[in-house]
């Protein structure tokens, strides 16, 4: 499912200001659908550019799991505001929507690099995260579940 933006001039094409969005956000609103049955939560979010890709943090079971059992693809936006402008009822932003598929996070291998990532992403040291725990421990795997957006497709939009 694609659509195109009305305000063609509101667009984000240029790939190095996707990628900025990407890299600086810290949370997602996603989306998920069972039926007719919506469910949109907002999660912090880890970024593999290389991969083109989403990891998660969450917990081992409840309504998200249940739902991408039965329907991975899924929507997510990056939203990056600006500030107010008092006076004009304007308020600058840039925001990607996300679209793909969702899976739950099974090799032991892909859980570490997914916590690698959540950690490089969002910590400001993650150097002193990662000094005094050890990531090859099984441990940090086996406590942890992570989910997997598949990055589709994309679109950015900017306003004033």
């Amino acid at each position: 499912m694609e659509y195109h933006v009305r305000r063609q001039d509101r667009v984000i094409t240029d790939p190095n200001r996707i990628e900025r969005l990407l890299r600086n956000g810290r949370f997602t609103t996603l989306a998920l659908a069972d039926g007719d049955e919506p469910y949109v939560v907002t999660l912090s979010y880890g970024y593999d550019p290389v991969g083109r890709r989403l990891y998660f943090h969450v917990a081992h079971d409840g309504m998200k799991l249940e739902m991408i059992a039965r329907n991975p693809r899924a929507c997510a936006t990056i939203f990056a505001p600006g500030e107010y402008q008092q006076g004009e009822c304007a308020h600058p932003y840039e925001s990607l929507i996300l679209r793909g598929k969702m899976r739950v996070v099974g090799d032991a291998s892909e859980k570490r690099h997914a916590l690698r990532t959540l950690v490089e992403h969002l910590e400001a040291e993650p150097e002193r995260f990662w000094a005094s725990r050890d990531l090859d421990d099984a441990d940090h795997t086996r406590g942890f579940t992570a989910l997997c957006l598949e990055i589709e497709h994309i679109t950015g939009k900017a306003g004033s």
